[in-house]
């Protein structure tokens, strides 16, 4: 039981460490592409040839391509390496933006008060450069005058046309109705703060 144990605690470790990068001693290849700092090629030597070099000058030898026959390594300052990597990793991060729709609800009996007020907060979602939902809630017997929904839609869409397009026309799902629309992109006045590493999607029903 204990040697199973050890077996696998050692395979852990050779996973973990594959992923890592190489550099220096940690390099087990029997021969190695080197380039220095300056980008000039230094020709194929042994890994404790190109450390020793690498040491001479202050800095380390790291393996940028494991996969190449043989492995290229270069010589170069690792922690300001892995640094100036994560500060590219944060600015790639920063450039992303969330996608946001925004979901407004109309009944087929919204008052023109109601229609106006909501119409308004879809012209301020567009503006903010998020999409909107637009969906037409039907109850009991309401189901049976669908055109009343595509109405309402086409009268969104007219009223906002300007500023948007139209990118999921009105469409009937369940008992409800929706379409979804877009900014044109010369109208995002304001661009979402990055929140996720990923693009996600979040809604906010106005009912």
């Amino acid at each position: 039981m204990d040697s199973l144990v050890i077996l696998l605690f050692c395979i852990r470790r050779v996973s973990i460490r594959s992923t890592e990068t190489r550099i220096n001693d940690g390099i087990r290849a029997a021969e190695v592409r080197v380039i220095d700092e300056d980008g000039k090629q230094l020709g194929i030597l042994s890994p404790p040839e190109a450390v020793r070099i690498a040491a001479d000058k202050g800095l380390d030898l790291v393996e940028v391509s494991p996969a190449a026959n043989p492995p290229v390594c270069r010589i170069m300052d690792y922690g300001k390496y892995k640094f100036m990597e994560a500060k590219r990793e944060h600015a790639a991060r920063a450039k992303q933006k969330n996608i946001v729709v925004k979901e407004v609800k109309f009944r087929p009996r919204t008052d023109d008060h109601d229609f106006d007020f909501k119409v308004k907060h879809i012209l301020r979602f567009l503006g903010e450069g998020d999409k909107v939902k637009v969906v037409v809630m039907f109850r009991g017997r309401e189901v049976v005058h669908r055109d009343i929904g595509f109405r309402i839609i086409a009268d969104v869409i007219e009223r906002v046309a300007d500023v948007c397009i139209v990118e999921k026309p009105a469409n009937i799902e369940g008992r409800d109705m929706h379409a979804i629309i877009a900014p044109r992109a010369a109208d995002q006045k304001k661009a979402k703060p990055p929140k996720a590493e990923s693009a996600v999607a979040i809604e906010q029903v106005i009912t």
